[in-house]
């Protein structure tokens, strides 16, 4: 079943779309901050987030903006009571899909809702190559020539995140970052278990150990 995130601090709204939502078949979680909506978005438990631009703690145009570096391709229609054309502007040029202004229909939200999880990007550049393993951002897989390897959605971050910077050094905190999220209550220790895994899918020699700093893309 599909799984919707719904990052709404007006407690009216939510309830109202999260009722309308449910009725029509989805799943659907509520968050009423945007450091709660970065953490979930983040978990890779998500087909598509309706996002308000304005939450407390984080609003959406920063939640969104770092869900980005990590999720390019995961659908965020825009909620807000904004209308002028530099916010709308603004919010996709950040990277959201869609963009609805309050007071909206349901069955217009729910149709937007639909387009965006029917659309599959064809962009190239949504596959990562590094050496003989690629990294599809639409099926969130590894492939190693035509074999399709599974991956988690943390194990798919943190792979992300080493094609992204090759031969650099990443540290257990920035990587922990990434694939948890900031604010989650998970050690950084847990980075090591899923590099592990990782090695264990692609390869031993993929992410070498650097003693003292970190890990890299070997």
């Amino acid at each position: 079943m599909t799984r919707v995130l719904l990052a709404e601090d007006e407690v009216r709204i939510s309830a109202f779309v999260q009722r309308g939502l449910r009725a029509a078949g989805f799943l659907c979680t509520v968050v009423s901050d945007g450091a709660d909506a970065l953490h979930q978005a983040q978990s890779g438990q998500f087909d598509l987030v309706l996002l308000d631009v304005g939450l407390p703690e984080l609003d959406g145009f920063t939640v969104l903006e770092e869900l980005r570096r990590t999720h390019p391709v995961l659908p965020v229609i825009m909620l807000t009571a904004r209308q002028s054309a530099t916010d709308i502007v603004k919010g996709l040029d950040r990277g959201a899909n869609d963009y609805i202004t309050k007071p909206f229909k349901f069955d217009e939200l729910l149709a937007r809702v639909r387009l965006r999880l029917r659309e599959r990007p064809a962009d190239p550049s949504l596959e990562l190559c590094r050496g003989r393993v690629r990294l599809n951002s639409v099926s969130r897989r590894a492939f190693i020539g035509e074999t399709a390897i599974d991956l988690s959605a943390r194990e798919f971050a943190l792979a992300v995140e080493f094609f992204q910077h090759p031969a650099q050094v990443l540290t257990p905190t920035q990587l922990f970052d990434r694939a948890w999220g900031r604010g989650s209550d998970s050690s950084a220790k847990a980075v090591g278990a899923v590099i592990a895994s990782l090695r264990s899918k692609l390869g031993p020699d993929l992410i070498e150990t650097v003693r003292g700093a970190g890990y890299r893309l070997n």
